[in-house]
């Protein structure tokens, strides 16, 4: 009796550790909410408006030159591969962290030149105090790097940024976070599936 008990005790131990150590994150979102402006300017309340649904969260700017074009390119394979798979019922964000020149027209247009479906995507724009708390909330850092002036005297500046995608659960839950520019996109997928179940 007593090596049953052990063994269960064991076992447990082990399904226990082995689910924290593939979701180590459980921090909840839903302790403050967020305002902010979607592609099409329309108010939206974060993370309010993806109660239910599990989430795949990116950090991006639109002038990035590198990391940010490649996140959003592994965000848009990962939606075609659960797409094929006939799971449409997760939700993709973008979020700016230069709301001074990623304005909601402009995050439509970064889109629409990728092919992004809207139906479950949303790019969202927020004024830099509101953005700021978001970015703090997930632990992602974003500053302006050296700038520089055009010569019709436009500001140009490249961002420091963490190359981030972020896996939300249904509850309002980061469960984790991948590298977004190099994240492992069957590793992904398997997370997403299995917060869905």
């Amino acid at each position: 009796m007593k090596s049953f008990l052990y063994s269960v005790l064991i076992i447990s131990v082990l399904i226990l550790f082995g689910c924290q150590s593939k979701f180590p994150l459980n921090k909840d979102l839903t302790k403050q909410s967020y305002k902010f402006f979607n592609q099409d300017s329309v108010e939206v309340t974060f993370p309010g408006f993806i109660k239910g649904k599990t989430a795949v969260m990116g950090f991006i700017y639109t002038n990035c030159p590198d990391i940010c074009p490649m996140t959003t390119h592994n965000m848009i394979i990962t939606d075609e591969k659960l797409t094929e798979e006939g799971i449409n019922d997760v939700q993709f964000i973008l979020l700016t962290f230069d709301p001074d020149r990623d304005t909601p027209s402009v995050l439509k247009k970064y889109a629409e030149v990728r092919g992004i479906n809207f139906d479950n995507w949303t790019l969202l724009w927020g004024d830099k105090e509101n953005t700021d708390k978001l970015l703090i909330r997930f632990d992602v850092m974003a500053l302006p790097s050296d700038s520089s002036y055009s010569d019709d005297g436009e500001l140009n500046y490249y961002m420091i940024h963490t190359d981030r995608i972020s896996l939300i659960d249904k509850d309002g839950r980061l469960r984790k976070n991948y590298q977004g520019s190099k994240v492992n996109l069957d590793e992904l997928l398997n997370d997403i599936k299995e917060l869905g179940e």
